[in-house]
């Protein structure tokens, strides 16, 4: 797997160049230093590509074996990812069955939109093309974050790529967009859109944003866009806000004010705190990487925090726990795998089939989310008439 060269004005990050328009060229002063997490979903996307080819092109079952095994020998593979990668797998291969005759399906299919975006280019996970619809896949593999497919910027770019790339021997109408995120969500989102109206979103929108952002112009705006932006922590429009709602929190200590604070202030003071505490762990982020680095953040330094010990060599320890009298059953303890565990150890499949019938699904603990998340109001009644059931 060789390094993916990047764009400056990348697909994945168009949600944030688009809203901020000079964020693209800070970030570029920045080294995008891959993490294991990135490097994981990497892994993850090589094996979807190997069983998408071996299913849609010609591949020897040898050929498929020796490329797969020499995937599996990654320090990052995890059997799980046998799973999630056939859950993938198997959505593309539903997304082609309907058509009368074989559809035009390319993986990791290399895609520019430099008519709209300077030097604008990427790779989709995968492109689908029959009559007068195009389909859009892409593959995620997190699981801290979820991703919308609904007016999803990055699947836009990719579509309008895959028009141009392919417009010369297909006139699609329908644009339908997909993700497939199974570490999060059970089934995969899908939206569709037009092409007129996927044209117009280019021209009116993306095209002056790109414009902007490719020359270092523009203005600053900070929101929910500046998730994974690298410079979130030194940006000074990502700060305004916070800093104004911390002066906020100043003005709630009123000598005259009642000594409780009231509900309504109560709601204040979290819808203030939340997105507070998102910047400060940005900016903590960036002055720990600073001070690291032998730059000065005034008053602050780097020290040694809590560390836990370990055996240098579990095994040598336990004989010469044992050679000294302690009993081995002592050192051991045996506990059942969790659901999780031995759902990846049979297969989804074969475990629902044999012991689905002794899952239940409780509800999850109650949390606190602002009125604008989508998920309903906690309900525990909801879980009495379960038992009752």
């Amino acid at each position: 797997m060789a390094p993916e060269r990047h764009a400056l004005l990348g697909a994945s990050s168009a949600a944030r160049w688009i809203a901020c328009p000079p964020s693209a060229r800070l970030e570029a002063a920045v080294p995008n230093e891959g993490t294991t997490y990135t490097r994981e979903g990497t892994l993850a996307h090589a094996i979807c590509e190997l069983k998408l080819q071996s299913y849609f092109s010609v591949m020897a079952r040898r050929t498929y074996s020796t490329r797969l095994n020499k995937l599996k020998k990654d320090e990052l593979y995890a059997p799980e990812m046998e799973q999630h990668t056939d859950t993938y797998a198997e959505y593309i291969k539903e997304q082609s069955l309907p058509f009368a005759s074989k559809p035009l399906v390319m993986i990791e299919d290399k895609v520019d939109f430099c008519r709209w975006v300077p030097e604008g280019f990427g790779t989709a996970d995968c492109v689908m093309l029959h009559g007068d619809t195009l389909i859009v896949v892409d593959f995620k593999y997190g699981k801290g974050h979820p991703v919308s497919a609904t007016n999803n910027p990055q699947l836009k770019l990719y579509a309008l790529g895959a028009y141009e790339k392919y417009r010369m021997l297909y006139s699609p109408t329908r644009v339908k967009m997909a993700i497939v995120q199974p570490r999060i969500a059970d089934t995969p989102e899908e939206w569709e859109t037009t092409l007129p109206e996927l044209l117009k979103w280019a021209e009116e929108t993306v095209k002056p944003a790109a414009a902007l952002a490719f020359a270092g112009e523009g203005e600053q705006h900070g929101g929910e866009h500046c998730r994974f932006c690298r410079v979130k922590g030194q940006c000074r429009a990502y700060a305004a806000p916070h800093i104004s709602a911390a002066e906020d929190f100043a003005k709630l200590d009123k000598p005259k004010e009642p000594a409780l604070l009231t509900n309504e202030e109560i709601g204040n003071a979290l819808t203030l705190a939340k997105p507070l505490a998102a910047w400060l762990s940005a900016v903590e982020d960036y002055a720990l990487e600073a001070v690291l680095s032998g730059r000065m953040i005034p008053g602050w330094k780097a020290v040694e925090g809590r560390s836990v010990r370990r055996f240098t060599d579990t095994d040598a320890a336990f004989r010469a726990l044992q050679a000294n009298g302690v009993q081995e059953e002592m050192l051991y303890e045996r506990k059942p795998l969790t659901l999780a565990q031995v759902e990846k150890l049979v297969g989804k499949k074969d475990f629902l089939r044999v012991a689905g019938s002794f899952v239940e699904k409780p509800l999850g603990k109650p949390t606190l989310a602002a009125e604008s998340d989508p998920r309903p109001i906690y309900n525990p009644a909801e879980e009495d008439f379960q038992k009752l059931n």
